[in-house]
């Protein structure tokens, strides 16, 4: 299936290669093809080395079990190349790893866990994670789901790979503030007690496809208690895919918002300029101050009188990210169905541009340093 191409030239929704799994050994096959799944990868299997060097080269893992171990020795030397079995006694083994240019010798079941991640990092590819942006209001009504939305529209109309993440439960829903409610793809309830490892090719393939981006939303059903253990999963599957992670978070901070708030690069406080909101808001930036790595202040105005976006940010004892202007029309094209930065001209549409500029730009600074 034919994928779209997304930032860095990358496929989205395009299967990538599995591991090549090398054995006759039914149940280790069993137990190894098991293994994938709850890796999210689609293996190839062989009883011996493939006729075809070139799926021996160019999987992302080479998985051998130990009967097949001397069949597969003189094929190409390559980094990747796993020797797997069950026989913790056999004093051979090594003898046999070292034949093939075997990175190392797994022994089943004790080794599952660690192989899944393997298998999983394999298959996604170990780069860059995904910058991560979580973005809370200081009061209600403050306009954060709205921000958090035109972030990550932005995101993708400028060409990146861009994942948007509810984790406020009583919001009602981004994905009906995108006009998705009805689209196909799963939602929080499917993930709510999700623990370990989270695959995030599976992930990202299962979330709806809004605007050029995925969305982890809430269904219209009851309400459903998400685990921290679900939470720190998903968002690290998210954050593997690379790109860019938008997250709408909630003013009541628990454990599970903590583990959310753990995986945050930067933590975008949205305030309205007014003397009760500054009020509220303090209530909130304690807390996530002191578990997000860096929270800045988005003030949003009108401005009420003698407060300006200075002000606001000396009384929170905050850095301003920015001033988040008036856009008179905004409510009108929210209620016509139009995406929050639908439009890159909109004032709305041109803060998010700006704030991506700054923000990656920080980052390619920081790997040329």
């Amino acid at each position: 299936m034919a994928g779209t191409m997304a930032a860095g030239g990358e496929a989205v929704g395009r299967r990538r290669a599995g591991p090549l799994i090398v054995t006759e050994d039914a149940e280790l096959l069993d137990d190894l093809l098991r293994l994938c799944a709850a890796a999210g990868a689609h293996p190839e299997v062989y009883h011996s080395v493939p006729e075809r060097r070139a799926s021996w080269d160019t999987a992302p893992l080479v998985l051998v079990g130990d009967d097949a171990a001397d069949r597969c020795r003189g094929a190409a030397r390559r980094s990747g190349v796993l020797l797997v079995g069950r026989d913790q006694d056999d004093p051979g083994v090594w003898r046999r790893a070292v034949e093939i240019g075997a990175d190392c010798v797994l022994r089943l079941p004790d080794a599952e866990s660690w192989l899944v991640d393997r298998i999983a990092d394999g298959v996604e590819g170990v780069g860059r994670q995904a910058l991560t942006i979580g973005v809370i209001g200081g009061s209600g009504g403050a306009g954060a789901s709205t921000l958090a939305c035109a972030l990550a529209v932005t995101a993708a109309r400028e060409g990146r790979r861009t994942m948007l993440v509810d984790a406020d439960p009583l919001g009602g829903g981004l994905d009906v503030l995108l006009g998705g409610e009805q689209a196909q793809g799963m939602r929080w309830p499917d993930f709510a007690a999700s623990k370990g490892r989270v695959a995030g090719s599976a992930l990202e393939e299962s979330l709806p496809a809004l605007h050029g981006l995925r969305v982890l939303s809430w269904d219209r059903g009851e309400a459903v208690a998400v685990v921290p253990e679900a939470m720190r999963s998903v968002l690290a599957a998210a954050r593997r895919r690379g790109g860019v992670v938008v997250v709408d978070l909630p003013r009541r901070i628990d454990d599970t918002v903590a583990e959310a708030l753990a995986q945050v690069d930067l933590g975008l406080l949205v305030v309205p300029a007014g003397l009760r909101a500054v009020a509220g808001a303090r209530r909130v930036a304690s807390p996530a101050g002191m578990v997000v790595r860096d929270l800045r202040l988005v003030v949003r105005g009108p401005y009420a009188a003698g407060v300006d976006e200075e002000w606001v940010a000396g009384a929170l004892g905050l850095p301003l990210a920015g001033e988040l202007p008036v856009e008179p029309g905004l409510r009108a094209a929210l209620d016509a169905g139009e995406a929050p930065g639908g439009s890159a001209r909109s004032p709305l549409g041109r803060f998010c541009s700006a704030f991506w500029e700054r923000a990656l730009g920080a980052v390619t600074a920081e790997d040329r340093s």
